[in-house]
């Protein structure tokens, strides 16, 4: 990479990551309930990641295990949708 690049940074990426895991729970039809359950959380730590107003951010750890429950990828999680703006 030359100097003169600039990367292009998600500064969003708790809420990027936020709108994936609901998206893939619910595709699965999971319900968050179901999904703290499955990682060991409570419902109601599960809704409070899903909600982009309360901006709690998770460890990696908690990010991993959504993961695993949810059967998709880490890299899939974080990624930009073509409708999300990178700011």
């Amino acid at each position: 990479m030359r100097d003169s690049e600039k990367l292009n940074f998600d500064n969003n990426i708790y809420n990027t990551i936020r709108r994936n895991i609901k998206k893939y729970r619910k595709e699965k039809n999971m319900t968050s309930a179901k999904l703290a359950e499955l990682v060991d959380l409570s419902h109601d730590f599960i809704r409070q990641i899903e909600s982009e107003k309360t901006a709690y951010n998770f460890s990696v750890d908690t990010f991993y295990k959504i993961s695993v429950a949810l059967e998709v990828s880490l890299d899939k999680l974080i990624q930009k949708d073509d409708n999300q703006d990178i700011s």
